[in-house]
């Protein structure tokens, strides 16, 4: 079913416009974490300090210039500290600073996404999820899941509302997402080929959240802020995996407040369920739905990433607010958990 608020052409173009740096919330944790050298360090630092020759070991023996720059770029951001075990010159350890032990949080729900690839596992700090893991930073950066989470759209069509980069360039990407199983091609009556998002890149939106949050906690990376343009595309892409109770129908607005200079913003999306069936999906909040929740970035983010809703606000059938909740938490952190086919595509 095609989401009923269409696609904002308009909305989504001036985003694309004023994307900042380009680098969108979670997309430089994740650039990092696809780096093997700097998952292989943190990996082998998180079983307790190393010294130098140590991770290099780990990190599959790259030259002495090479590991500089990577332990230097660690530290920079605290996720790897160097410190002296005595006073002889040569004996620099390295351990693990609090926000690599976060970030290996980070890595664990990356992990477990790539377990569930189409074409089969992959490891991560291997060079096929490196491939996968890149690939979809540069689909959430572009705003290319932005509009393929609405619907399905040709080259032509994404070319209108994706200012940044020109045809050949959105060829380019596409491909490369299709060959890594993040899109596909939908069946068309006209000439133009409509591509779709997987289920598996919907699950994509996991480790996209958990990135974010470490982010937000420690900074230190150069991204562009949480915008209304990334609350839409992670909810447009993680709500049609949503499995609920067969018992449960009505509508729920789902709200982040976005509220910055005194001024109240709240965005998100109005879902409705039939049957425990998703029927409808979109961002316009208009209307009297039976249910709501309501909360900060950081409270969703902590809803979702440890299925703790003490922080949103809940009203109407908070049967099936606290159902959707519950289910977001169980689709985007636990993808060994079949999920059955959406029943709507937002």
């Amino acid at each position: 079913m095609r989401d009923h608020s269409v696609i904002e052409f308009s909305h989504l173009a001036a985003s694309s416009k004023k994307s900042g740096k380009g680098v969108r919330s979670g997309a430089q944790s994740l650039s990092l974490l696809a780096s093997p050298r700097n998952f292989l360090i943190l990996q082998a630092l998180s079983e307790g300090p190393k010294q130098r020759i140590q991770l290099r070991r780990a990190a599959g023996s790259p030259s002495q210039t090479t590991l500089s720059g990577d332990l230097r770029s660690l530290e920079e951001i605290g996720t790897v500290v160097g410190q002296r075990r005595n006073s002889f010159p040569g004996s620099l350890e390295y351990r693990l600073g609090k926000p690599g032990g976060e970030l290996l949080f980070v890595a664990g729900v990356l992990e477990r996404w790539l377990s569930a690839a189409p074409e089969g596992p992959l490891e991560l700090g291997s060079e096929g999820a490196k491939a996968a893991t890149r690939t979809l930073v540069e689909g959430w950066s572009t705003t290319i899941l932005r509009a393929l989470a609405a619907s399905p759209l040709s080259i032509t069509e994404l070319d209108r509302v994706i200012n940044p980069l020109n045809y050949p360039a959105l060829e380019y990407r596409l491909d490369a997402m299709h060959l890594a199983g993040l899109v596909e091609p939908h069946p068309a009556d006209g000439r133009s080929t409509p591509w779709g998002i997987t289920d598996w890149l919907r699950r994509g939106v996991g480790p996209i959240i958990a990135a974010t949050r470490w982010e937000r906690r420690h900074g230190g990376v150069d991204t562009d802020p949480i915008v209304r343009l990334d609350i839409e595309a992670a909810l447009l892409l993680a709500i049609p995996l949503l499995r609920l109770p067969a018992e449960l129908s009505g509508s729920c607005r789902l709200g982040v407040d976005l509220t910055s200079a005194g001024e109240h913003r709240l965005v998100g999306a109005m879902v409705g369920v039939e049957k425990g069936r998703i029927t409808s999906c979109t961002v316009r909040l208009q209307g009297h739905p039976d249910a709501w929740t309501t909360g900060s970035v950081d409270a969703w983010l902590h809803a979702v990433l440890e299925a703790d809703v003490d922080q949103i606000e809940m009203g109407g059938d908070q049967r099936l607010a606290r159902a959707i909740l519950d289910s977001l938490h169980q689709a985007l952190l636990r993808p060994e958990v079949e999920c059955p086919s959406p029943s709507v595509r937002a």
